[in-house]
């Protein structure tokens, strides 16, 4: 039996992925969740075989949550969903060992096929985005890491830098992420530096560009 932890903030599309993954004899869902934060603490309790993650998930986002898997040294394997193609965000899924991103619109026929592959340690792409990324390697796209900005910051320096895009104030980040306000500060002004932007602005720009938020989570 494959055990799935499913993580998806919005209530209507977690019970339709639960329903497509509840049809499978091979499959159990042992817990649910609806921020990347719980996903990574449930995932560290239950040791379940597979974690299914929208990729844009309050706290920490899909591809946050399969970071810190796989810093923690965990054994679960990941498989992100996602309206985004965006090849910076399949370039970091497969930094932090996804083994499974699907486009939503085609989870309905794909989603089985993709948790049984990650249980198998495969990895399993939707086929727009195996085109897109054996095409990038026809090119002479080999090596998965850019040397970006972005690239450089570390994985508290992303979590800040998500917070403050979805309008926490350096307050509430520390208060969030245990940390003191002065530390948040300091990781604050690196990042901006690291990053070459001046204001919030600049910051929320990052962030959607890179994944860690979209454009609705974007409140001011």
């Amino acid at each position: 039996m494959i055990r799935v932890i499913l993580a998806e903030d919005h209530h209507l599309v977690r019970q339709g992925v639960r329903l497509l993954l509840e049809k499978a004899d091979d499959i159990e869902i042992v817990a649910e969740v609806e921020n990347g934060e719980e996903a990574v603490q449930l995932v560290q309790r239950l040791n379940p075989d597979v974690l299914v993650t929208d990729i844009g998930m309050p706290r920490l986002n899909g591809i946050q949550a399969a970071e810190k898997i796989q810093a923690l040294g965990l054994k679960t394997r990941v498989v992100i969903l996602s309206m985004h193609s965006n090849k910076s965000f399949i370039r970091q899924g497969l930094q932090y060992g996804v083994k499974g991103y699907l486009l939503k619109n085609s989870v309905k026929d794909e989603l089985l096929m993709a948790v049984r592959a990650a249980y198998q340690d495969a990895i399993y792409l939707s086929p727009a985005i195996s085109e897109q990324f054996v095409a990038d390697l026809s090119a002479g796209w080999v090596n998965p890491i850019s040397l970006t900005g972005f690239d450089q910051l570390s994985g508290r320096e992303r979590e800040i830098l998500k917070l403050i895009a979805e309008g926490y104030t350096n307050k509430a980040v520390a208060e969030a992420m245990h940390l003191s306000i002065k530390t948040v500060e300091k990781d604050r002004a690196k990042l901006m530096e690291t990053l070459q932007v001046r204001d919030l602005v600049g910051l929320i720009r990052i962030a959607l560009k890179y994944g860690l938020i979209f454009i609705n989570d974007v409140t001011y």
